[in-house]
């Protein structure tokens, strides 16, 4: 039966699709038959996190060996929510995609681009449903080399250098995990990431457990692009294409979050790692860092799609404080948040992209009296800035709760107090948007300008409405969350 095949299904579905739309030569071919195909994997994760709430993990045995000899593909609570959230934003997007790729990608390319495309989503999907370190390094560096691509894309020059100064890094940070599997091969002589959590468990404080720990999370971090490892992140989203932009901002440091919460809890084990180890104070350290310096950069920046790239460093440091927390709450507040921010800054980046789409740039001066000339286009800004401050009603706030009651809970009403002036912090950079674009006379010499094509601004709001919906219906994502982390931390 092929629902014995789901897991399977969900990366080989891509993979193998990927050469097709090299083959299919015409891009709006090669652009239907990626939207179908990203649906059929919205579908097949959806079925998959079903199933998993309902029976329990799921293990796949590839070829028929039985791990830990054999690949295994192993889902629980934790991946098959953040596969979910990977098929659904790839889904969702896919309608802005053809109008804004043909606006921003050359001809001959554009069939080559939703290959590339297909291969970066494999690679994310990949290292989630993957219960195999090793391949857990091979899929990143699927997601990896295709994200390169992606990313000089771009029209402007700056693409390529964001680009190769991203392909340094992602190759350092890649490296460092390798060096890590191998001193936990060397030491455990498995791979399967279960098995892994067994035997590293029985080795304690070994020096091979030692520098293993050391080299994965310094890699893991920089995937994440944790403060101070962030230095990649600005430039990569501000010059790629508009649809690269928003489907990094809400899926490539999601699965990066996933890899430290996988690692850290299910390999290393939370009192090792930060009851053995000053994790827990190394990781609250930057994390806090991060919340205000990503932030307070985001204030002083001049074009949208900059500005909204360093607000993905202040709330990458979010996601750093609840799992840095580690109980079931900061850590069920560092799942939410996961599957919240994909939907306000990807709703965010699309913005800015129908925003590029009819202005040819997202230079702050020229949103100046756009909120009457583009007001569908700019309420999804404001909306989706609102998530970011984490105003009630948005999906946000939700995230933002969980991590002030977690750190209350632990007796870290610092942690919780930065939390709270990060949101201020947001609001600064989003009134700034407000400013422009209602407060502000747009110039007598503007060209009359229209909305972005309906396709495009259907994307943008399913994502931006998905915030709010969230924000006020949070039975689905927080029950799964909560069970995930209680998963996680082995509470009952």
């Amino acid at each position: 039966m092929i629902a014995t095949h789901l897991p399977a299904l969900q990366v080989a579905l891509p993979l193998i699709a990927a050469p097709l739309c090299i083959l299919l030569r015409r891009d709006r071919y090669a652009w239907a038959f990626t939207t179908l195909v990203c649906w059929g994997l919205l579908a097949v994760a959806a079925l998959l996190l079903d199933r998993v709430m309902s029976e329990g993990p799921i293990s796949y045995r590839l070829g028929g060996w039985a791990p830990p000899i054999g690949i295994e593909y192993r889902l629980d609570g934790v991946n098959a929510f953040v596969l979910l959230i990977l098929a659904g934003t790839a889904a969702l997007m896919m309608p802005y995609a053809r109008q804004s790729v043909e606006r921003e990608v050359a001809p001959e390319r554009r069939h080559l681009f939703y290959a590339m495309f297909l291969l970066a989503l494999t690679g994310l999907l990949g290292i989630v449903a993957t219960g195999d370190a090793f391949n857990v390094y091979v899929f990143l560096e699927i997601s990896s080399l295709a994200s390169y691509v992606l990313i000089a894309q771009g029209r402007r020059r700056q693409a390529l250098a964001a680009s190769f100064q991203y392909l340094i890094l992602g190759t350092i940070g890649a490296s460092l995990i390798l060096v890590g599997i191998g001193f936990l091969y060397a030491k455990t002589g498995t791979l399967n990431i279960a098995d892994l959590g067994v035997r590293v468990h029985a080795l304690g404080e070994a020096p091979a457990i030692l520098a293993a720990f050391a080299f994965i999370t310094v890699g893991v971090l920089i995937k994440l692009a944790l403060f101070p490892f962030h230095v990649w992140l600005p430039n990569a989203y501000a010059y790629a294409p508009s649809m690269v932009s928003a489907f990094l901002a809400a899926t490539a440091t999601k699965v990066g979050a996933y890899l430290l919460l996988r690692f850290v809890f299910t390999v290393f084990g939370a009192p090792f790692a930060f009851g053995t180890l000053p994790l827990k104070e190394i990781l609250l350290s930057l994390s806090l860092v991060a919340v205000l310096a990503g932030s307070l950069a985001a204030v002083f920046q001049t074009d949208l799609k900059r500005l909204l790239a360093f607000s993905s460093i202040g709330q990458i440091g979010y996601l750093g404080v609840g799992i840095g927390l580690a109980s079931v709450t900061g850590v069920t507040g560092a799942l939410v948040h996961v599957f919240n921010h994909a939907l306000m800054k990807g709703g965010l980046f699309l913005a800015a992209g129908t925003i590029a789409y009819r202005l040819g740039t997202t230079d702050l001066s020229a949103l100046n009296g756009l909120g009457r000339r583009m007001p569908f286009t700019m309420a999804a800004v404001v909306i989706g800035g609102l998530g970011l401050v984490g105003v009630p009603v948005t999906s946000g706030f939700v995230s933002k709760w969980y991590l002030v009651q977690g750190a209350f809970e632990e007796g870290l009403w610092p942690a919780a107090l930065f939390v709270l002036l990060g949101s201020l912090i947001a609001l600064a950079y989003v009134g700034r948007l407000v400013e422009a674009a209602y407060f502000r006379a747009a110039p007598a010499d503007a060209e009359p300008v229209r909305e972005a094509p309906w396709a495009m601004q259907l994307s943008t709001w399913a994502l931006i409405a998905g915030s709010l919906y969230f924000g006020l219906h949070t039975e689905l994502t927080v029950g799964i969350a909560e069970r995930a982390a209680a998963a996680l931390l082995g509470a009952p």
